[in-house]
């Protein structure tokens, strides 16, 4: 029904991913930054994608987000208006879970919450057909507890984008021990047809990237909350010695401080470090709704 849905919708060709497979529909599962940001990446390489929001609102302003990005990149003389124009003939949004029954892989992207996520897996097992591959976008949960949710195990991986999608050329692939090389391959080549760089990653807490990340994040607070320097001071230090595009706390900022203790918390419950608890500051301004960018306050504001 969908598959229609999205013809119409959509209107889009059909994008080849590899000898064995045609991928014709990607779902999409969360309407937040990361959730629109990986449907922009996906529409933009001329692959039809469906957004499902919990409300059918709250997706069509994921995709009036997405146009209004895509705008920002026509004015910018990044994109043309027919490639904008192209682009979002490939989007469309229901705030129905049922809806994505006739997609080929789907990318979860939803709140970075266990319990959440496998009960979506569970669901999304039910919903879609035998063929489709159902992949996460978390950043450190295990994706085997997702696989392990359904009855596809095997068809079950990580796809890790980063914050901005659109921007970051970076999608870390991961492997739980369930899944085969076919859905590894698969993963793969939908990264390669995204214009995206893959890196390979076996299913351990943080992967590459925040494994390595968010001990030198947390220390960074752990610095500031000693006294040995400000946090602006810490910011510059970080940017003009060692080259990096913006300081720790800047960074925390773009990531979101909820979504950083919920990193810290998977990283510590695995790897038992006491480096890698959440140090106290940044806790306490998760619990007082102070986010980063996403709330217009973190350790900055904005």
């Amino acid at each position: 029904m969908l598959y229609k849905l999205a013809n119409h919708i959509c209107a889009s060709t059909v994008a080849q991913m590899n000898s064995a497979s045609q991928l014709k529909l990607v779902g999409v599962i969360g309407s937040g930054i990361m959730g629109s940001g990986i449907a922009e990446v996906i529409a933009k390489s001329g692959i039809d994608v469906v957004i499902r929001s919990r409300t059918q609102e709250t997706a069509d302003a994921t995709k009036a987000a997405i146009e209004a990005s895509l705008k920002k990149q026509v004015a910018k003389a990044k994109i043309t208006q027919d490639q904008l124009d192209a682009a979002m003939a490939h989007v469309c949004v229901t705030g129905k879970l049922e809806d994505l029954a006739n997609c080929d892989l789907i990318i979860e992207s939803a709140v970075e919450d266990l319990v959440t996520k496998k009960e979506l897996f569970t669901q999304l097992d039910k919903i879609t057909k035998p063929s489709c591959v159902l992949s996460t976008n978390t950043s450190t949960l295990p994706v085997i507890e997702m696989a392990k949710s359904t009855n596809r195990p095997d068809k079950v991986c990580g796809i890790h984008f980063f914050n901005p999608a659109v921007l970051m050329p970076l999608v870390e692939v991961v492997r739980p021990i369930t899944a085969s090389d076919e859905t590894i391959a698969f993963a793969n080549e939908f990264v390669k047809a995204c214009a995206k760089d893959a890196v390979q990653v076996v299913d351990r807490a943080g992967f590459i990237v925040n494994a390595l990340l968010f001990p030198y994040l947390n220390n960074a607070i752990a610095m500031f909350e000693a006294g040995t320097a400000s946090m602006e001071d810490i910011d510059v230090a970080m940017k003009g010695g060692c080259n990096f595009p913006m300081g720790p706390f800047a960074l925390l900022d773009l990531v979101g401080l909820d979504t950083s203790v919920a990193i810290l918390n998977a990283l510590h419950a695995e790897f038992k470090s006491p480096t890698l608890e959440p140090r106290p500051m940044l806790k306490k301004l998760v619990e007082q709704g102070k986010l980063g960018r996403k709330s217009k306050q973190g350790f900055y504001s904005y």
